[in-house]
Order: C-alpha cells, then structure tokens, then sequence
C-alpha cells in the first residue's frame, strides 16, 4: 500500500488517466475529487461489498426457499 500526504488542492495520478484531488477536510472527513475516463468504474467499498453480499444472498436462494419464504410470510400475516 502506498500512503501519501496530500493537501488541499493537491492530487495525485494513477495510471496517467485518473486524477484523485483532495477537495476538502473536515475533522475526520476528506473530500476527494475523481477525474477518470468514463470507461473506469468508481465504486464506494462498502457499495461493492453490499452488491457481493446480496449476489451470494440471492445464489443460495433456489426457487423451492423462495416458495417457503412467501408461504410463511404469508401465514404469519
């Protein structure tokens, strides 16, 4: 992992086609600004760890769970 200081206004280039800016800091937060080629995905981690999560979710679910699930929500209402 490479760790850098950066100040407000300052940026640093990945790959020569990705720009990351630091925008703002605020106590514990930083705003950071991404300038890339529309091509590339910018996703939060925790956005992309919720998108695997419910994928796995929905891998195990087969039509037979799906079945009992809607029959016992459908009894306890």
């Amino acid at each position: 992992m490479l760790i850098l200081s950066r100040k407000i206004g300052e940026a640093l280039l990945v790959n020569n086609d990705i720009q990351i800016k630091i925008i703002e800091v605020t106590g514990d937060k930083v705003k950071i600004g991404i300038d890339a080629p529309k091509n590339i995905k910018i996703l939060r981690k925790e956005l992309r760890q919720t998108m695997d999560s419910n994928k796995e979710s929905s891998a195990a679910m087969t039509p037979a769970k799906l079945r009992h699930m809607l029959l016992d929500m459908k009894n306890d209402n």
